[in-house]
């Protein structure tokens, strides 16, 4: 078995630890289940800490952690790698209206913490209909929702 972290660069780690947290409904602090060497080492890692300012944890601990890693450098150029969020849980079996809907609830909630759109696209040819909506997180990195 093979455990990994997404790391990603930031200039202020905090500030997207916040926003991420609460876009991928992750945590500050590991996870106390599944008991694992990974957990338990960052655990360890708090010391006296109630919580991480630049790490992530999804709570169910079946997810990988995330580490926003302090850079001196401002990002340049489009991202190599993003997160596609998927608040309809991929289910292709509802209406597209539907999944529009969805979709668009979880924008308005991640523009609220301080993302952006950067633009909508939409498929309607009835053989691949989907939608998406392109933002930027606090630090301008790139993401999608669909």
């Amino acid at each position: 078995m093979v455990f990994w972290q997404l790391t990603i660069d930031a200039n202020d780690p905090s500030l997207l630890a916040r926003f991420w947290a609460q876009a991928l409904g992750y945590q500050s602090t590991p996870p106390t289940q599944p008991q694992t060497t990974w957990h338990a080492h960052f655990r360890g890692r708090l010391g006296g800490q109630a919580a991480f300012e630049d790490r992530l944890f999804d709570p169910a601990g079946l997810r990988p952690p995330i580490w926003f890693q302090r850079v001196p450098e401002a990002r340049a150029g489009k991202n190599r790698l993003h997160l596609d969020i998927y608040p309809t849980g991929r289910d292709d079996a509802l209406p597209q209206a539907q999944r529009i809907e969805i979709v668009e609830a979880k924008v308005a909630e991640l523009v609220a913490i301080g993302a952006t759109v950067q633009r909508r696209t939409r498929g309607d040819d009835p053989a691949d209909l989907f939608y998406y909506v392109t933002m930027h997180d606090p630090e301008g990195n790139v993401f999608c929702v669909s």
